[in-house]
């Protein structure tokens, strides 16, 4: 009989398990917005990279990982850099499994929400869409053709998708007062092995605005394109940088990505 507590055979079955995702199909699509729009949403101790305010997304299909059931996951980033390590901020990661998404919060501290995510490769073209409260958010349309868009350069798509992913993880006090754990920066590493499939392509997003997601701040300045890989991926242990170091009281208005804004 299966029960809610476990032994500590059990638990220390789990120990060293890697968080693989085998097969991984995805759609990474970047452009380069305003550099103040960057400044404005990252927090410190995270720097803007100077002259590259790129952003980066991403629309994935994983039929089989180390962990739970198959599942379709997207993600909003931003490039930054702390310490001279350029890495991506996390700022959105819609989902459609509930332990993947528990995972990606309560151990890292990713701002995972529930969602609709829509994902097909057909043809020569693939297409993504992403939803939630009723809102089509985010869409892509991409045709991989072997090429980005017009004046567009690979260096550019590679520098946005880096490996390394920048996050702040943090607990708030049940009695509304502030934190009950003190934001900590996250640095985790992606490890990209066995590409089976590795395509540019030129793209198009579509963003429309919403309370709870605003991925349409992200304003399109100049489209680089997207790259559509098959891989297994890997995720790194993560490195806890700057704990007890970060300003609660600074970091609050940054503290929001992870719940819907249901204002009066």
């Amino acid at each position: 009989m299966y029960s809610f507590t476990k032994t500590m055979d059990q638990v220390m079955s789990l120990q060293g398990n890697k968080t693989i995702f085998y097969g991984a199909e995805m759609l990474n699509t970047v452009w380069e917005t305003k550099p103040e729009i960057i400044a404005k949403l990252l927090p410190a101790p995270l720097k803007p990279v100077a002259n590259k305010p790129l952003v980066s997304t991403f629309v994935a299909n994983y039929p089989k990982t180390s962990f739970c059931p198959p599942y379709k996951e997207a993600g909003l980033f931003i490039l930054a850099e702390c310490d001279g390590v350029v890495g991506r901020y996390c700022l959105s990661m819609p989902i459609t499994d509930g332990m993947a998404m528990s995972m990606g919060r309560e151990v890292c501290g990713l701002p995972k929400k529930m969602a609709n995510i829509e994902f097909e490769v057909k043809d020569g073209k693939a297409e993504g869409k992403i939803s939630r409260n009723g809102i089509e958010f985010f869409s892509v349309s991409a045709d991989i053709s072997g090429k980005l868009n017009e004046n567009a350069t690979v260096e550019e798509l590679n520098e946005a998708i880096n490996p390394f992913m920048y996050n702040i993880t943090y607990a708030k006090s049940a009695d509304g007062c502030g934190f009950l754990l003190s934001p900590t920066l996250i640095r985790q590493e992606l490890a990209v092995d066995d590409i089976m499939e590795n395509k540019l392509a030129s793209a198009s997003v579509t963003m429309t605005d919403s309370p709870h997601d605003p991925w349409a701040e992200l304003e399109v300045v100049r489209m680089i394109g997207s790259q559509y890989i098959v891989s297994t991926n890997t995720l790194q242990p993560g490195e806890n940088l700057y704990f007890n170091k970060i300003d609660p009281m600074k970091f609050v208005p940054y503290s929001f990505l992870k719940w819907d804004w249901w204002s009066k």
